[in-house]
């Protein structure tokens, strides 16, 4: 059996790496650079507090990859289980805090629900006066998604599998209703299965299968700060969701700020995007900041920033599932791509060799909930 994955990022990487353990050949065909597209971008959360049942299954069952990387992929990805501080304003986003916390512990999640005052132990610096309700979990944290990147391809390349460089698809193969291979880089490639994992592609790719999904790429920024105090390299990866913005240590008392603000979130040309931040976004995202914890301030300095891309999609959850026989869409994780690798890539193994998967239940993550309306919304993101 030959599978081609579309799309150098984690996801597609992962997934070529289980994909040989299960003895399939791999071909993977990635347009630019492997991880030149969201995953170097990302900021590299790894968490289980999710609002949706699904979400949370994904991170546990991608758990134990993470803790065990360096022994399994021989890289030390960095991995800094410091925990994650969500943060209710308003006394909606609380109530629905207890809801999650609630799920998330019938799962085995070690979350809790928290006041202001109690979440100051988490977050000394904390602005308790501003919030409602916090929940925490200590099994969360934060690692390198670039390390991880080059871990899972150096073992999906040790195990077997080709990966091409600038070899851009530009042609999905029907015979009868089913997927039969690609054209990429000028060579017809024959494969039972294709798997899209190409980010903010994703939906590009489906259309060359004449597959229509609702993954749109979206823009993101993030910051590194020098706050005016340095903020402890065992604080929290702290959520400010009401606000939309979020920050966790980086080193050396720095941190890194991002989050989104405002109404306006227009698609993005993922070949043509503004990779430089917004001056004003950033001016703002260091305000943010500052009203939640007083780690920040009017001497806040801004080192450097970037810009990358989401793939969202309406109500961010990731697609996982074998769309058309012969061709599986593993897209629009809607920022939750990294962290979720090592699940989807056991899950695409799955789909391509048996037909199912096994490692979680991703029937809430077939494309047609978008028709149907009734797909629960993902509402821990920033």
């Amino acid at each position: 059996m030959t599978v081609v994955v579309v799309g150098g990022g984690i996801v597609g990487l992962a997934s070529a790496y289980y994909l040989r353990r299960r003895g399939v050949d791999v071909v993977v065909c990635e347009k630019g650079t492997v991880g030149g597209g969201s995953t170097a971008r990302s900021a590299g959360g790894i968490r289980a507090q999710f609002s949706t049942p699904v979400n949370v299954d994904l991170s546990l069952a991608s758990a134990p990859v993470w803790e065990r990387f360096e022994e399994e992929f021989g890289v030390d990805i960095a991995f800094r289980r410091t925990g994650y501080l969500l943060l209710a304003r308003e006394e909606r986003t609380a109530e629905a805090f207890r809801e999650s916390v609630a799920m998330q512990r019938a799962r085995g999640v070690p979350s809790e629900l928290l006041t202001p005052e109690e979440a100051t132990r988490r977050c000394p610096e904390l602005r308790t006066d501003a919030f409602v309700a916090a929940t925490y979990s200590p099994a969360d944290g934060f690692a390198d998604p670039y390390l991880a990147l080059q871990g899972f391809a150096a073992a999906a390349r040790e195990a077997g599998a080709e990966i091409r460089t600038k070899t851009p698809v530009n042609g999905v193969r029907r015979d009868d209703g089913r997927v039969v291979g690609v054209e990429a880089g000028g060579e017809r490639i024959d494969a039972e299965c294709v798997i899209n994992a190409a980010g903010p592609w994703a939906a590009r790719v489906a259309d060359l299968a004449g597959i229509d999904i609702p993954v749109s790429p979206r823009r993101r920024q993030a910051l590194v700060v020098d706050p005016d105090r340095p903020v402890p390299e065992d604080a929290p990866l702290t959520i400010d969701l009401d606000a939309g913005s979020y920050f966790r240590p980086e080193r050396e008392g720095a941190a890194i700020v991002g989050g989104h603000f405002g109404d306006e979130d227009p698609p993005q040309d993922p070949d043509g995007y503004r990779e430089s931040i917004d001056l004003d976004w950033a001016a703002t995202a260091v305000e943010r900041a500052a009203d939640c914890a007083r780690y920040f301030g009017p001497d806040s300095r801004i080192r450097r920033g970037w810009a990358g891309l989401y793939a969202v999609t309406p109500d961010h959850h990731p697609i996982i599932e074998e769309t058309v026989p012969g061709f599986v869409n593993a897209v629009g994780f809607s920022g939750h791509g990294f962290q979720h690798a090592p699940a989807t890539g056991r899950i695409v193994a799955e789909l391509a060799v048996e037909g199912e998967a096994s490692t979680v239940d991703v029937e809430p993550l077939r494309s047609d909930r978008f028709g149907a309306g009734d797909g629960a919304v993902e509402r821990n993101v920033a």
